[in-house]
């Protein structure tokens, strides 16, 4: 029988109803703010903290066309110049670009898909936390006169020790990662709520477009970002330690980090450029005034354009020694990479062409995009051919390309958004006075900042000097893209100045000012904390919504949810595919507890950074710590079988599903570590096949023994965690298989720690015992956190969090545990099968 629960009252007023869900959803004043999990309040707060940062980096940005305005410059030296050029890529591509797109879809997915919140609120908070502190970090080396100066690619040799012997390549490699961190939990956060949290009725294919949008590129930072991750953990453990996998006379190859670094910064390129892509292709229809055309034909590409994007990053690397074969296989994939982009560009032109637009600002910017992503997209196909290529690479050429591409593709996209979305935000509209003439001063300062930048480069410019003499021809070209960049700033400036002015002054406008029919326009305006009152039903034939009459409708509690119940932040869970509800997700309150954790975070990075290794791992052990600590309240304390949920159906709560959102998240974040995994086994193979000074008769040996003695502790640990499954399934104790599982995982670490010290050649000295050394690390790593989660099962247990019908925790153990068993075998037959491998070579220069 199922527990008591408070039955929700019947025929709630609006009013009323609004007062009961803003009591339970309301983030509270003051330092109360500071526990925010709300995703408009984190989404607005990404939104300004990236403005801000964009700002800074724009400033640098200017910086840099001061310097090279005229020739024989002196107004920054070398080691200035270069650290703020390397400051302005790194914050406009990881502090900008990649956090703008993600605060959009924090902000709003949920609204547009019908639902009040992610699902994970605190995790939401904690990458929000992680990213103003890595920021943090970045910007004040600035001020520190220690910033990174390698580039904001980090080019080996060139930000190794030998010639960056300071901290300078440490803030990079340390502060990039912690906003990685950021930027991954997010992306794993952004999967799970749009195949788990749509209004009821919402099928994939009746998605709107911006969900399929935002789903793939959160699926493509997944398998995009560890990549650089890896790479950044091996290049700062290489830096601190002294492990050679960069190093080319200890066996390594500078070559790898490039490999690393472009696995993630070609689809990085689309990571930007899609979200933006899904803005045009929810704006573009309502200022049509019809349908978007060809809906099936554009998720196809999308989803075509993603799957390209992973496997052409070598054409960044055209010049770097690649053999012919390979350059036309990479050459004809960055062609053929244009066709699902060009699906998109004609479907919006076909909805224009078949409607009635009309002029709106964000038409203007609309249109600005359609111009620069042109061109950008012309001078690609160029790049894309390897004789040019050969010719323009490392000029202004990809200077100004990579500009059209990544800043045009974001920023009047961006604007044009900013616009379309700000009466939601605040009920008001802007005058214009100051919006129309700040559009034309950012599209013709854009214009002619970069466009010559096309012409420097053709005449022979290289990119990364900090002067020039002045005999080259270039000194009028740079003078006007100077010019430009100054023009393009007075213009965002302006854009900046009116949007503060619609705040304040704005005229107030009803609800749905645009006419558009997708469901974010169905809600109060400026959003209340619970999104919608009640959540509502797609019926047949309401694939879009009719937001005025919809509106009250759900103000009133008519749709599903429209109650409070027992003090919790409710909202419902769907099936992946079909869209009908299957469970309730009751969410977590405000909490202190994200901020804490990124803290203590930070605190570890900042320990690593001054070199105090012991300080970082004791801040690292707090970290983890208190995400065993999140989790032991996490989830409902009792079974509560079905729940009512309005229109007379019930569905039980997600603590008693298969198909919970942590479980789905477990599976994300297999799927990122899995390609960190890879990426670990291709750089693996790519040192043992291409890197110098592999000679046949450097064989590594393993104790066999060891090896042997991880991976069958490893497999009693998976059997001992299905085992402990089986036992709560069928109302039996799971302490005693719980514990086997912990003592199997200790022996197996305690192995591992063996077999690390006895790896020959010893890992300092050459890369082949380092890429050793790290595979089985790996393992212990893995093996650690199964003993996390088995500790928290236990303290669950304990708590009364796990019974019977309540098995997510055991079952996300069990999942880790087997995944840990595989990449195990895998990375330890690995290292076994390095003599074999080692000898099949013979020796190499």
């Amino acid at each position: 029988m199922s527990a008591s629960v408070e039955q929700p009252p019947q025929g709630a007023p609006a009013l009323r109803l609004h007062r009961q869900l803003v009591k339970i959803w309301a983030t509270g004043p003051g330092w109360q703010r500071l526990a925010a999990v709300n995703h408009s309040v984190i989404g607005l707060r990404m939104v300004i903290t990236s403005f801000v940062f964009f700002a800074i980096g724009g400033i640098l940005g200017m910086l840099t066309r001061v310097q090279l305005a005229t020739p024989n410059g002196d107004f920054m030296d070398a080691e200035t110049y270069n650290q703020v050029f390397t400051m302005h890529g790194s914050m406009m591509l990881f502090l900008f670009a990649i956090p703008m797109v993600e605060s959009f879809a924090v902000y709003l997915t949920p609204k547009i898909l019908g639902t009040r919140d992610f699902a994970f609120p605190r995790l939401t908070a904690y990458g929000y936390w992680c990213y103003l502190l890595g920021g943090t970090i970045l910007t004040v080396s600035l001020i520190a006169r220690v910033a990174p100066d390698s580039g904001w690619f980090m080019y080996t040799p060139l930000s190794s020790n030998v010639y960056t012997p300071g901290v300078n390549a440490d803030v990079w490699l340390l502060g990039v990662t912690f906003v990685e961190i950021s930027a991954l939990s997010l992306a794993m956060e952004i999967v799970v709520s749009v195949l788990k949290m749509r209004a009821p009725g919402m099928s994939l294919d009746r998605m709107p477009i911006f969900g399929w949008y935002i789903l793939v590129t959160a699926m493509m930072m997944i398998v995009a970002f560890p990549p650089l991750i890896l790479g950044s953990i091996l290049l700062e453990i290489e830096r601190a330690f002294g492990l050679p996998f960069f190093d080319p006379t200890r066996g390594g190859s500078a070559l790898l980090w490039q490999h690393l670094f472009w696995l993630f910064g070609h689809p990085d390129v689309y990571i930007i450029f899609l979200p933006m892509a899904g803005a045009l292709s929810t704006m573009i229809p309502v200022f049509a005034n019809r349908p978007l055309v060809g809906y099936r034909a554009i998720v196809v590409a999308i989803i075509a354009l993603a799957f390209l994007s992973f496997g052409i990053w070598v054409h960044h690397m055209f010049t770097v020694g690649i053999p012919h074969l390979a350059l036309a296989f990479f050459s004809a994939g960055s062609a053929i990479v244009a066709v699902p982009t060009a699906v998109q560009f004609f479907a919006w032109l076909a909805t224009l062409a078949h409607g009635k637009p009309r002029w709106d600002l964000p038409m203007l910017y609309i249109f600005g995009f359609f111009f620069v992503f042109t061109a950008g997209g012309l001078t690609g196909v160029m790049l894309a051919i390897v004789p040019f290529d050969w010719q323009a690479h490392d000029t202004y050429f990809i200077v100004a390309h990579m500009h059209y591409v990544v800043a045009g593709a974001l920023a009047f996209p961006m604007m044009a958004g900013f616009y379309y979305w700000l009466p939601l935000l605040t009920g008001r509209t802007a005058a214009y006075r100051l919006a129309v003439p700040a559009f034309w001063l950012i599209f013709i300062g854009f214009n002619l900042t970069f466009f010559m930048m096309h012409l420097t480069g053709l005449l022979g410019m290289p990119r990364r000097v900090f002067t020039y003499n002045g005999d080259e021809g270039w000194d009028w070209l740079n003078l006007l893209s100077s010019v430009g960049s100054f023009v393009m700033t007075i213009g965002f400036g302006m854009a900046v100045i009116d949007i503060i002015v619609q705040l304040r002054f704005g005229r107030r406008v009803r609800r749905n000012p645009w006419n558009a029919t997708t469901l974010e326009w169905a809600m109060p305006m400026p959003p209340a904390p619970y999104a919608f009152a009640s959540i509502p039903r797609l019926g047949p034939g309401k694939e879009q919504a009719a937001p005025g009459q919809l509106a009250l409708s759900l103000a009133r509690g008519e749709g599903y949810l429209g109650f409070a119940r027992n003090g919790w932040q409710e909202t419902l869970g769907v099936h992946m595919t079909s869209g009908e509800p299957d469970q309730v997700i009751v969410l977590p309150q405000p909490t202190y507890l994200p901020l804490v954790t990124a803290l203590f975070t930070g605190a570890a990075v900042l320990a690593m950074l001054f070199k105090l290794y012991l300080l970082s791992l004791a801040m690292a052990l707090v970290t983890i710590g208190l995400f065993v600590l999140a989790g032991q309240r996490a989830g409902l304390g009792r079974d509560y079988g079905p729940l009512p949920i309005g229109h007379g159906a019930s569905v039980p709560p997600h603590t008693e599903v298969a198909s919970a959102p942590p479980w789905l998240a477990l599976i994300c974040v297999l799927v990122a570590d899995g390609t960190l995994f890879t990426s670990l086994v291709f750089g693996t193979f790519y040192l043992w096949i291409a890197a110098p000074h592999w000679p046949a008769n450097l064989a590594p040996e393993a104790s066999r023994v060891l090896a042997l003695g991880v991976i069958v502790a490893l497999v009693i640990a998976a059997v001992a965690a299905r085992g402990s499954l089986r036992a709560t399934s069928a109302g039996a104790r799971a302490q005693g298989w719980i514990g086997l599982a912990v003592i199997a995982l200790l022996a197996a670490i305690a192995a591992a720690v063996g077999l690390i010290g006895s790896v020959t050649p010893h890992p300092h000295q050459h890369a082949l015992g380092a890429t050793a050394a790290a595979l089985i690390g790996f393992v212990a790593l893995h093996a650690g956190i199964g003993l996390l989660f088995l500790i928290s099962n236990l303290l669950r247990i304990h708590a009364g969090f796990i019974s019977p019908r309540r098995l997510t925790d055991l079952r996300l153990s069990r999942l880790w545990l087997d995944y840990t068993t595989v990449t195990g075998i895998i990375a330890l037959g690995l290292v076994l099968a390095l003599p074999a491998l080692v000898a099949t070579l013979g020796a190499r220069p």
